[in-house]
């Protein structure tokens, strides 16, 4: 007999309320962590999302800032190129410039700065023809703007003034010595308040400044000797530090006292461009040169061959004289010895042209106006053995030379006045050499330089140009 399995019967668990209330707890608490991880991500990525259209908004007015500046420079460069051009001789040079008077305005348009960025420079220039004194102003007002967003704006105030080839006091391209045991170096101003018509004011010691610069453009260890000599100003080199001697010295009004080398004022990144001026190719020409030159209120020009003086002979000028001399390189263009001399009266001047020789000596030079600018020497000589520059005596030299292949060669006790530049500079007496500060305004007819610049931030240094800008 067989027994029949006994039923099996599914019995479903029932849990108590309690349990069931504790599990749906927990489903709400992963359920509400989870929430609250993803509202932690979404605010993470909002977060990210904000800052990187901040950092792109950023980038992009950074951009549009230079980008402005630039157009600002670049408009004054525009101005500074007419200009130029204009103190060249060009008529043509503002033809392209709206022209108000003295004043004239440009607008340089539709520059693509990058994707959907444009840009425009206005410049005005408040004197088109400047006079010898005038120090002329450019104001630049730019803008780059990307889209619809506000564009950035700059506005640059530019002075200018006429570039000098006399900037400084003695500048060489090789090498400058003093050998002398109290030779001296300072500087003064012959026209302090910039004003030609007022009279010129003599060196005095009293009234000496220390901006009496001494610079080379050579790297040598020799190629700055000061030894004994004391300069009053600065000291510039290409690249090594200038020789001076147990006595000698360099410093200045800044110089703290019992200091004898002041390295603050010691440069050695000195460079500058020297090119050879070309000599006129205009002027009558001379057989001999008479005992007196020129006419007395006018500007002439005249040719020879040489000009030498020796025993008691005089040249005296008259007028604005300019001299070229013809002879060959290695002759002797000009030679004044014993007692003889050039006379130049107060109110003249004069400006001798050469590729040869100068010898200067005795009384060779005497100079009657103040500033030294009345009388110049350009060393127009371009060949690799150069020109040789004597001036000795002992009375007072006013006068400036620029012979870029010359040696000069000071020799003498008394005072030289003015500006030398040249490939060599040796001083071999005592003399006291006078920078003269005026030289570095620059002649007509040279071309401008950036003499100050700044940018207009604040309303009130933009206010007397805004209306310069407005309308057009």
């Amino acid at each position: 007999m067989h027994l029949a399995p006994p039923a099996i019967r599914s019995e479903r668990r029932v849990l108590p309320c309690r349990h069931r209330q504790v599990a749906a707890r927990r489903r709400g608490a992963v359920l509400i962590v989870a929430l609250l991880f993803v509202a932690l991500i979404a605010l993470g990525l909002a977060s990210y999302l904000n800052l990187n259209l901040a950092s792109g908004r950023l980038a992009k007015r950074t951009f549009n800032n230079y980008a402005a500046l630039n157009l600002a420079e670049a408009g004054t460069e525009e101005a500074v190129w007419s200009y130029n051009r204009a103190s060249a001789g060009a008529t043509d040079a503002w033809n392209a410039w709206t022209q108000q008077g003295a004043a004239a305005t440009q607008k340089f348009s539709g520059f693509e700065l990058g994707p959907g960025t444009t840009g425009w420079v206005k410049v005005y220039v408040e004197s088109r023809e400047p006079g010898p004194t005038m120090r002329p102003k450019v104001i630049a007002q730019s803008s780059a703007a990307t889209g619809s967003e506000a564009p950035v704006t700059k506005m640059i105030e530019v002075t200018l003034r006429r570039r000098s080839m006399f900037a400084n006091a003695l500048v060489a391209r090789d090498a400058i010595v003093f050998s002398g045991a109290n030779t001296t170096v300072d500087a003064w101003n012959s026209d302090p308040d910039g004003n030609p018509l007022t009279p010129a004011v003599d060196y005095d010691p009293s009234i000496r400044t220390d901006r009496g610069t001494v610079g080379t453009m050579s790297l040598s260890n020799t190629a700055m000797l000061v030894n004994e000599a004391h300069i009053w100003g600065y000291v510039a080199t290409g690249g090594a530090q200038p020789g001076v001697g147990s006595t000698g010295s360099i410093r200045g009004s800044t110089t703290p006292v019992g200091v004898r080398i002041d390295p603050t004022r010691i440069a050695t990144d000195f460079n500058v461009n020297l090119t050879v001026v070309p000599a006129p190719v205009d002027g009558t020409f001379l057989a001999s040169i008479p005992a007196v030159l020129g006419v007395a209120g006018t500007p002439t020009k005249w040719r020879a061959q040489q000009l030498s003086l020796n025993g008691n002979q005089t040249l005296t000028i008259l007028g604005d004289v300019t001299l070229t001399l013809t002879a060959s390189a290695g002759a002797d263009a000009v030679s004044v010895t014993g007692n003889a001399s050039v006379i130049i009266p107060a109110g003249s001047s004069l400006t001798i042209y050469t590729e040869g020789g100068v010898k200067i000596a005795g009384n060779g030079l005497a100079n009657a106006n103040v500033q030294p600018l009345s009388c110049q020497i350009w060393g127009t000589n371009s060949t690799p053995a150069g020109q040789s520059i004597h001036v000795s005596g002992n009375g007072n030299l006013r006068a400036v030379v620029y012979a870029p292949n010359g040696d000069v060669m000071v020799n003498g006790n008394g005072h030289v006045m003015g500006s030398i530049i040249s490939r060599s500079i040796l001083f071999t007496g005592n003399a006291a050499f006078h920078y003269d500060e005026a030289l570095a305004t620059g002649r007509s007819g040279e071309p401008y330089a950036i003499d100050k610049w700044r940018e207009l931030t604040s309303a009130a240094d933009r206010a007397p140009y805004l209306v310069r800008f407005e309308g057009w």
